[in-house]
């Protein structure tokens, strides 16, 4: 596991489009089927990654506490299934279904929007407004995995990112990168 942190995609960025295979319906659904009038959170995470298993259950709080409001929330998995076996669409579906994940877990196979998202690492998180403006990216909170950091999971970070777009305010400047594992490249990625 190599500790990444997150590439920080420009604020105003504009989301890119997609179009990918939904483990949990196992349907094929696009940015355009998925975004909200609101905010959109697009998150990039898998099944192995120990920041990601930290964080699963405030995944599931955030989804359950602003779906409600009308948030969008999107899950991406981008690691490469030959080398990591356990991030394998069969998989994905079983983590998102023994997690309570009440949004599309998608599976990115060639990597391509992974790329288009400049994502680096898992959990890579992004919120966009009702325009798919980028208005946040980096960490969920300040916790960390085991005794690398005893701060409790709260969602802080990405809960005061919402709340602003919600209510039409700005979002804060004081962005954090997100930390986690590296997502996992094919070779001829990069």
């Amino acid at each position: 596991m190599a500790r990444t942190e997150s590439n920080m995609l420009p604020i105003g960025t504009l989301a890119p489009a997609f179009t990918l295979p939904d483990t949990v319906s196992d349907k094929t659904l696009s940015l355009a089927d998925l975004r909200s009038e609101k905010a959109t959170v697009i998150m990039f995470i898998c099944n192995h990654c120990p920041y990601v298993l930290h964080v699963k259950d405030e995944l599931v709080r955030l989804a359950h506490d602003y779906q409600p409001k009308g948030v969008a929330f999107i899950a991406i998995s981008s690691n490469d299934v030959e080398q990591y076996p356990q991030d394998g669409p069969e998989a994905m579906k079983i983590f998102a279904q023994e997690t309570g994940f009440t949004f599309p877990y998608l599976y990115n196979e060639n990597q391509e929007v992974a790329k288009a998202y400049e994502a680096a690492c898992t959990p890579d998180f992004y919120v966009f407004d009702g325009e798919l403006k980028l208005r946040y990216r980096g960490r969920l909170d300040e916790s960390r995995p085991k005794v690398e950091n005893p701060k409790p999971v709260t969602g802080s970070d990405l809960r005061g990112a919402l709340n602003a777009i919600l209510a039409n305010q700005l979002v804060s400047e004081i962005q954090y990168p997100s930390m986690g594992c590296n997502i996992k490249w094919k070779e001829s990625t990069f």
